[in-house]
């Protein structure tokens, strides 16, 4: 008898540790060729990763905010299997650029209507300092 409540209550507590909400980073990475999503739990490790060019076969269309939609649905139908339910939303555009690509709203937009808790969004875009010197020579580019 006391045999039986033990392993049922062991049970439950299997099933509770099933339940417990995740947390799951997005790292969204947009310029304005291309899309990625790269969907990984808080140490790191890879959950899902979509990219425009899985989604459309067009390449004009990679960095389309309507494609961004569907990368964004099939990132929350891999995520809803795992169990996380809030996020930690990454943005990073192409090194230099002042804003990233007309795909990273729309897939914020389409995960909180997905019913995910956004806890944080944090812009990772990488600044030049310097850098290398660039083309046009000595007296620049003569129009």
């Amino acid at each position: 008898m006391k045999s039986e409540t033990i392993e049922k209550k062991q049970e439950e507590k299997k099933t509770e540790k099933k339940k417990r909400e995740g947390e799951a980073v997005i790292n969204i990475f947009t310029s304005f060729n291309n899309t990625i999503v790269h969907a990984t739990d808080m140490s790191g490790r890879t959950l899902a990763k979509v990219t425009g060019g899985m989604v459309t076969k067009h390449d004009r269309l990679k960095a389309n905010p309507t494609i961004a939609m569907f990368i964004a649905k099939r990132i929350a139908e891999s995520l809803k299997e795992l169990n996380a339910k809030s996020l930690y939303i990454r943005i990073r555009a192409k090194t230099g650029n002042p804003a990233p690509g007309p795909g990273a709203h729309a897939i914020i937009k389409s995960l909180s209507r997905e019913g995910f808790k956004i806890l944080n969004i944090l812009d990772t875009t990488r600044v030049p300092r310097g850098g290398p010197k660039k083309k046009g020579g000595r007296r620049g580019r003569r129009v």
